[in-house]
């Protein structure tokens, strides 16, 4: 059996024997730049069902069709873990989101603070550097990107159960992040990381922030990170101790 030349996520429940018309930027690619022909396989998924092997039946000018032929790999669940941050530059932002998706978080939002430079979000753009990283990644699904949220209301609606690491560079504990989380691993099962602006958190922000019970303030280090680097770091670590 020929070997998968590529995988793609389609946004509608997959079962055997499924007919989907591949359109625009997939499209474009399946075409295009992974030059496929009839009858090549392209594994699919759709974040519910796992991941699926289909074939090519035909290439137009509009779209690619496949044929859903198999289940080849049951659905597993991702890490529990939510990402918070502070928008950014739109190319850095696209790194961090990829960044996120590969190490396999489940939810994104981001989040207006005071020194918030960039109040336009292209949701849109976001979701598609999630799909693209969890296609490039082998996800089985693509995290939630929700809608932009001020701090304050965040905090005010913060669920009970879940645990908010804060990353804050103005805390001085000597403790890396992985000597600071280690003995909380089994006191919760659900998990954040909240990443501010580039120019950090106003005094009344941290004073909120450090006020929830569920808060833990953590270090990444001696040296100022940026927030596309810190949100690298401060995922890796979560995931590799609480899983």
């Amino acid at each position: 059996m020929q070997k998968p030349k590529t995988r793609i996520f389609v946004s509608k429940s997959i079962s055997s024997n499924l007919i989907i018309y591949v359109k625009d930027k997939q499209h474009h690619f399946l075409k295009n730049v992974m030059r496929i022909k009839i009858n090549d396989e392209i594994n699919v998924f759709d974040g519910i069902s796992g991941e699926w092997n289909s074939k090519v039946i035909s290439i137009s000018r509009e779209n690619t069709a496949l044929r859903v032929i198999e289940n080849i790999k049951k659905m597993q669940s991702s890490s529990d873990i939510w990402l918070i941050f502070a928008p950014i530059k739109q190319n850095r932002m696209s790194i961090a989101i990829q960044k996120a998706t590969e190490i396999g978080v489940s939810k994104i939002i981001p989040c207006f603070t005071e020194y918030t430079n960039f109040k336009k979000i292209n949701l849109k753009n976001l979701h598609q550097n999630a799909i693209e990283a969890s296609e490039q990644s082998q996800r089985l699904d693509v995290p939630n990107i929700e809608k932009e949220v001020d701090l304050k209301s965040l905090l005010q609606n913060w669920p009970k159960d879940r645990k908010l690491i804060y990353c804050d560079e103005k805390n001085t504990d000597k403790k890396s992040i992985i000597e600071t989380i280690t003995p909380l691993k089994h006191t919760a099962n659900k998990w954040s990381v909240l990443i501010g602006p580039e120019g950090g958190f106003s005094e009344t922000e941290q004073d909120l922030i450090l006020k929830n019970n569920n808060v833990v303030s953590v270090s990444l280090g001696n040296t100022v990170l940026r927030s596309d680097t810190a949100i690298t770091v401060a995922l890796f670590c979560i995931k590799q101790i609480t899983e």
